[in-house]
């Protein structure tokens, strides 16, 4: 996914979940939209130099896209959730997720039940396989990368309902794109959100395919490239 020219300020602080205030390298001060939810637990202090895209549409007139953290590693993280769903169906359209069965047709925002959407069903020789997205950016050291950055009630329903599906007969599969440019592995974030490390590895007991991705982020592109072991309690 390219990126059209961004400019490069300072985050002053972000407030409100989806605002941000941010010191452009010309003086200016503007806000931003900040399209992350979550906390983004260690990716606010030390206060990182920003990358701000203009925005299509809103409000304001530009969106936060990149985080470059000043903690001494320089790491980029990619601070868009509903931008890693684009990351991942760039590598589903060009064949990068080799764990996932064999598919012809890639639907977007799918309907399951009344109440909730998956990011993808894919379908092909074998039947549909059910996908959904998670970004995660949290980091805690070594190259461990862990979801999610705050409890989350909405993920762990996810999960709870992917289970369903494959006990149904059906096959699912959680992604985790890994938006950190310092990513090495994935795991759940149990001590901040036990509930979903719990239902992570029930999921994954009953036959749900989890798996995350790689990116290598830059002020250019963010491109998800290939499989990151995943870690699990016990199994180090």
């Amino acid at each position: 996914m390219k990126f059209p020219p961004l400019q490069r300020g300072r985050l002053l602080r972000r407030y409100k979940r989806f605002l941000a205030d941010i010191l452009l390298e010309d003086g200016r001060e503007v806000t931003a939209h900040c399209g992350n939810p979550g906390s983004m637990k260690g990716l606010l202090e030390p206060a990182p130099t920003v990358w701000l895209s203009p925005a299509s549409s809103g409000k304001l007139a530009y969106r936060w896209q990149l985080a470059q953290l000043r903690d001494g590693s320089d790491t980029f993280v990619y601070v868009q959730p509903a931008g890693a769903n684009q990351l991942i169906l760039e590598a589903l359209e060009s064949k990068r997720i080799p764990d996932l069965p064999a598919y012809e047709v890639i639907e977007s925002e799918v309907p399951y039940g009344p109440n909730t959407r998956f990011d993808f069903r894919l379908t092909g020789p074998g039947g549909m396989t059910w996908v959904e997205v998670k970004n995660a950016t949290l980091s805690l050291g070594a190259g461990r990368v862990a979801f999610p950055d705050s409890v989350t009630k909405r993920g762990t329903k996810h999960l709870r309902e992917l289970t369903e599906i494959v006990r149904s007969g059906a096959r699912a599969a959680l992604i985790f794109c890994a938006s950190r440019s310092d990513a090495q592995s994935v795991e759940a974030a149990a001590l901040i959100d036990p509930d979903y490390a719990a239902a992570l590895r029930d999921a994954r007991e009953n036959g749900v395919a989890v798996m995350a991705m790689a990116t290598e982020i830059s002020p250019q592109e963010v491109v998800a490239t290939k499989l990151l072991p995943m870690r699990w309690p016990g199994e180090d």
